[in-house]
């Protein structure tokens, strides 16, 4: 099938899954220096996946995976202490410029919102943009601006034209092995869930254990979406 990779799993998944999972680890546990040096990791690693399918691939698209993967890595880099507000707008700024150039890969690639997709978002955004204006107006401009984004690329993620031969759930294709192009509305859905529960944990959490479990989570789910939506990009942007 020319959308299935004949590379499936390769050292670059190794390395990402090693540093997701010592990333997590230094949250939940409070270890900032295993952070410094395992969340760095986590973004090139799927940068170098892209750089290895990048003769299936249209150079432009390839540039902009690239592109956007650098930024999150700069973005990870910031949130590694999200509690420092100036930190935070840092890392948000540089997850919206990644975000931008995911949705200039899916709108290459045919994707296009629906509504469906699109009014859930934008009561999540909306709600979200509130509670940051009432509770954290120094950072509340940054973070509606980054959700504005996050919400544009979560809605293209989840265009069923994008996995045609997927079940779908809700208008959401439900993912499958055979077809990773399938992966791709999960990974915007959970890439939303992560950024929420940012949220969540600035306005609402005020326990350490509390807190420092909200961070593990954030991560695992932010890397898994992160995995979701570069291997379905692969795949929707190899080329026929």
């Amino acid at each position: 099938m020319a959308f299935a990779s004949n590379k499936k799993w390769g050292l670059e998944h190794a390395v990402f899954a090693g540093a997701t999972a010592a990333t997590v680890y230094g949250a939940v546990t409070g270890r900032e220096r295993v952070q410094q040096i395992a969340k760095p990791v986590i973004a090139p690693a799927l940068a170098a996946r892209v750089l290895r399918r990048r003769d299936d691939l249209d150079t432009a698209d390839t540039a902009l995976l690239v592109a956007g993967l650098a930024a999150a890595t700069v973005g990870d880099v910031f949130m590694i202490d999200p509690d420092v507000d100036s930190r935070l707008r840092r890392g948000a700024t540089s997850f919206g410029v990644m975000q931008t150039a995911y949705a200039s890969v899916l709108l290459r690639r045919g994707a296009r919102p629906g509504l469906a997709a699109a009014l859930p978002r934008l009561g999540a955004w909306l709600g979200a943009s509130g509670l940051l204006r009432g509770q954290a107006p120094t950072v509340a401009r940054t973070l509606t601006g980054y959700g504005a984004l996050l919400g544009t690329t979560a809605t293209l993620a989840a265009d069923p034209a994008l996995a045609p031969g997927a079940a779908d759930v809700a208008g959401l294709p439900v993912p499958n092995c055979r077809d990773r192009r399938s992966w791709l509305g999960l990974g915007g859905l959970l890439f939303t869930g992560s950024d929420g529960l940012i949220v969540v944990r600035k306005l609402f959490l005020r326990g350490t254990k509390s807190r420092a479990a909200a961070e593990g989570a954030v991560l695992a789910s932010y890397a898994a979406a992160q995995l979701l939506l570069v291997e379905g990009m692969l795949a929707a942007a190899r080329r026929r």
